[in-house]
């Protein structure tokens, strides 16, 4: 198998970088691995904890960790206080890139051996509050790549990266045009709402985008029709919801829904855009390096995939082959897999299970609301009190008007107990919602109205 370096020496001479500096990319990585070789000779290869700002930097300075075979951890600048006492507490870094500590920060680290050599650190769990990263190799990446071209029949793959490089999301873009010899755009999602944008030929770029992404971009006519040149809008991160989808359909963006998570490097399951357009609304078929099965008795998925993380820094994990997840679907005959909802978002409510995607679909289709999250907060009567938080598109429409759209789409039992209005939901960079954080949002609202009545 071809390595960082093998790579990186094809890009020597190559401007593959649109709107950067490719032989910037080059430089700082090539003098980056040679400083590491030389820390390395004198003891094991450092850990490093990698924070920079500025993409080209970003990736020159992750090539450069790969090629040396040293630990690298990938780390949002923008963590507060808490997430950083975290994230040192668990590292220990010995070199720290970014984090205003100059070109070459050097840690107080321990440099044991708890770090696995030679691997590649991705943080997941943010939104929960308590970050955690799952351990992959070049070897993890390279065959989530692998499986994407040869399902998607390329190539090379040009990337339009909007999203975080420190996460899967951006990451893979980035590996998938790297190890392809395909171009790189890399830009902020700001500069795409103001319409800046490169120019170059949409029709031979791939770009990921996540579900609050697309709505944005579908509310602008002008942006609209730019999604609609690209190959293929690959859309993940958080469930989208079927009024968003048929959107898109309507206006031809050859959408790509897909499934997959920080532990498999990026997707496992896509729904390609031609399936898309012809309407399927599902998370589509299985890339060749990936396997997917239900367990018979609980609905969970099952993952097997070469591009399977090891574990979760620093354990192992005993058993990598069969990673079994919260998500609850199922295959259908021609190998499509439907997502129904997560197990741990299951609400119990009089005894009867609720799944909350069901419910907030439900809610967005009746056109009266910009976004929604549903949950269950405790409660005497019901054990769980069905409770949906939204942001209605009219602050004059009433909770009777919404509940009265419902009534023929839900069972009594589906429709939310408690509403609570709010001018924005908390969501991170991906869309997903922060589950801690809207639960206590939710509580205190609760207990405030009970104790005003």
């Amino acid at each position: 198998m071809k390595q960082p370096l093998d790579y990186l020496q094809n890009f020597k001479n190559h401007a593959w970088l649109i709107g950067d500096d490719s032989q910037e990319f080059y430089q700082i990585a090539t003098e980056l691995y040679f400083q590491l070789i030389e820390l390395s000779k004198k003891a094991i290869p450092p850990k490093i904890i990698l924070a920079e700002r500025e993409p080209v930097r970003f990736l020159a300075s992750f090539i450069a960790a790969c090629a040396a075979k040293c630990p690298v951890f990938l780390c949002n600048p923008d963590w507060g206080k808490n997430e950083w006492e975290q994230v040192f507490n668990l590292v220990q870094p010995d070199i720290v890139w970014g984090l205003e500590t100059g070109d070459w920060g050097l840690g107080t680290g321990n440099n044991n051996l708890s770090a696995i050599s030679n691997s590649i650190m991705i943080p997941t769990g943010g939104s929960s509050g308590k970050i955690k990263f799952a351990i992959h190799t070049w070897e993890t990446l390279t065959a989530s790549v692998q499986g994407f071209i040869e399902y998607f029949q390329l190539n090379a793959v040009n990337s339009f990266c909007v999203l975080p490089l420190y996460h899967v999301s951006g990451l893979m873009q980035f590996m998938r045009s790297f190890i392809t010899g395909g171009k790189l755009v890399i830009t902020s999602f700001k500069e795409i709402e103001s319409q800046r944008i490169p120019n170059i030929n949409h029709s031979d770029f791939c770009i990921s985008l996540v579900p609050t992404q697309l709505q944005k971009l579908l509310q602008k006519p002008e942006l609209t029709t730019w999604l609609s040149q690209f190959e293929t809008v690959l859309l993940g991160g958080a469930p989208a919801w079927e009024e968003l989808l048929e959107k898109a359909r309507f206006h031809h963006i050859r959408l790509a829904p897909t499934y997959g998570m920080t532990e498999t490097a990026s997707q496992i399951v896509t729904l390609k855009p031609d399936d898309f357009l012809n309407g399927k609304n599902n998370s589509g078929q299985i890339l060749p390096h990936a396997q997917v099965t239900i367990d018979n008795l609980t609905g969970n998925i099952l993952i097997k995939a070469k591009s399977l993380a090891l574990g979760y820094y620093p354990q192992l994990w005993e058993n990598p082959n069969n990673f079994l997840v919260d998500d609850i679907g199922f295959l259908d005959a021609e190998g499509y897999l439907h997502i129904i909802g997560r197990s741990s978002n299951k609400i119990i409510s009089g005894g009867e299970n609720i799944y909350p995607i069901e419910v907030e679909s439900a809610i967005r289709k009746t056109n009266l609301i910009i976004d929604v999250c549903v949950i269950g907060i405790p409660d005497k009567h019901w054990g769980q009190a069905l409770t949906a938080i939204y942001i209605p598109k009219n602050p004059n429409t009433s909770i009777l008007e919404i509940e009265t759209h419902l009534k023929d789409k839900l069972s009594k039992f589906k429709i939310p107990k408690h509403w609570i209005s709010l001018p924005n939901l908390p969501r991170n960079a991906q869309g997903k919602i922060n589950h801690p954080e809207l639960q206590k949002i939710a509580e205190d609202f609760l207990a405030h109205s009970s104790h005003n009545s």
